[in-house]
């Protein structure tokens, strides 16, 4: 269920960058600091100045340091930021961070002189590329889907030989047309409107009719309010496939998420990328007619009928959103942890409200018979716990072994944001909704960025809590 593939692996293994803890280190270091402040003056008005990025190790001994930073001043190689800390390596030596501004021939010379005096030496790019130059590579604008919505692991217009439409080939070919409009989407287009078949629209009519019989009894409250809502203005009907295009601009909406076209399963890298700027990536075809009730892949019945009525309740959202954020430069194995974690929550979690067991899993919600089954109270049940969750197998052939339960969408958010802090990258990100983009907040001037619009924000709440105290006489 859903366009995310749990078991694909990349041929990229994982790589890591560094940060480092600022700290004052001496006189001359001072001094140094007084060069930055002149420096990224001029780099405003300069900005073809280029950075490069110089660490290496000292052993802790007096005058280390200033014999190696005494390299870059003979060599007339302009020091622009400085940091160190202690080693975690070895106690006795201590790691020096410089940002600098040199070209080519400079910098090979000063990494040859300093392998002569320090212990161990690494370079790369300064700012943004240093600290992303050994990650996974991640889209920082929302356009930059446009580079990984296509990479389609499974299905789209291929399909399995056990596949339930494998040996149709009018459904083939029905197949590779959707897959053929997924593949020439781009940011900003609108969604192609289809025009779905007979055959198309009794087998949706079929799904929907079974579900809703179920959701009164078996879906949490925050899906049976969004429902209606999307019957009424996205024409949600037994008789009826809504339109991408409709739904998306509803979704924006409520929420601010929008509706992407994919062809089939992406890697789960990908498809967590999308959700970082609130982008959902929704097949647009229909399961084979033979069996209406099971599908081996995600369809528009499951992507409909199961995450869309939540993607339009905004603290599930914004869950689901945080979700994508701790992805973006991830390792591997950290993006399959969260993966694991998107699975078992949005794709199959249970909720308790008035006492009683609810789903809000899309999985489940577009799934007759594994719903009936995760609230049967046969199904094993645990609470979530991402440090426990992400361990578990994913299923998709047969019942899920584990099904894991939170009281709300507060508390899994609360959760999986104190496990997103454990997953480790050289910076954060945050999301930045009027450009739709990524801030990577790196280094002091990118977080004092950040600071100066909070304090705005502070600023407005102050000021209406002042006007409302007014009001009250207070």
């Amino acid at each position: 269920p859903g366009p995310l593939n749990m078991y694909s692996n990349k041929n990229e293994g994982p790589r890591r960058g560094r940060s480092f803890d600022s700290m004052n280190i001496g006189l001359e270091e001072k001094l140094l600091n007084n060069e930055v402040r002149i420096f990224f003056k001029k780099r405003k008005r300069e900005q073809h100045v280029k950075l490069a990025t110089v660490i290496f190790s000292l052993k802790n001994e007096v005058g280390g340091l200033v014999k190696a930073l005494r390299l870059f001043q003979e060599n007339h190689v302009n020091l622009v930021h400085i940091e160190s800390r202690r080693s975690k390596r070895r106690n006795s030596e201590f790691e020096i961070f410089v940002d600098c501004d040199s070209n080519h021939e400079q910098l090979n010379e000063i990494i040859h002189l300093l392998r002569k005096h320090v212990n161990k030496v690494n370079e790369g790019p300064a700012g943004a590329a240093n600290i992303t130059s050994n990650l996974p590579w991640f889209p920082k604008k929302i356009s930059d889907l446009d580079n990984c919505a296509n990479r389609v692991l499974m299905y789209g217009s291929e399909l399995d030989a056990d596949h339930p439409g494998f040996k149709d080939n009018v459904y083939r070919k029905r197949r590779k047309y959707f897959a053929d409009l997924a593949t020439a989407y781009k940011h900003g287009d609108p969604v192609p409107r289809i025009e779905f078949t007979e055959e198309e629209v009794k087998t949706w009519g079929v799904v929907y009719r079974e579900l809703n019989k179920l959701y009164p009894t078996h879906a949490c409250r925050e899906y049976l309010k969004n429902l209606p809502l999307l019957s009424k203005y996205c024409d949600f009907r037994e008789d009826n496939i809504p339109q991408l295009e409709d739904v998306s601009r509803f979704l924006r909406e409520r929420t601010g998420f929008t509706i992407r076209p994919v062809a089939g399963y992406l890697s789960p890298r990908d498809f967590l990328a999308g959700l970082a700027f609130r982008v959902f990536h929704c097949t647009q075809y229909v399961r084979h007619s033979s069996d209406p009730l099971y599908t081996p892949e995600p369809d528009t019945c499951h992507e409909l009928l199961g995450h869309v009525p939540l993607l339009a309740e905004p603290s599930f959202a914004q869950f689901s959103q945080e979700i994508g954020l701790a992805s973006l430069g991830a390792s591997d194995d950290s993006v399959q942890k969260l993966a694991t974690c998107y699975f078992f929550t949005v794709e199959f979690g249970l909720c308790k409200q008035e006492g009683k067991l609810r789903a809000y899993g899309a999985g489940l919600l577009s799934s007759i018979s594994e719903l009936k089954h995760a609230l049967s109270g046969n199904a094993r049940i645990m609470p979530f716990d991402p440090k426990v969750t992400s361990k578990q197998e994913c299923i998709i052939t047969t019942f899920q072994d584990v099904y894991f339960v939170s009281d709300s969408f507060e508390e899994a958010k609360v959760k999986m944001r104190e496990f997103a802090k454990t997953i480790k990258r050289p910076f954060t990100v945050r999301y930045n909704p009027y450009t739709q983009s990524v801030d990577v907040l790196k280094d002091t001037p990118s977080i004092n960025s950040v600071v100066e619009e909070l304090r705005h924000e502070l600023d407005i709440i102050g000021d209406a809590l002042c006007r409302l105290n007014k009001q009250l006489g207070v």
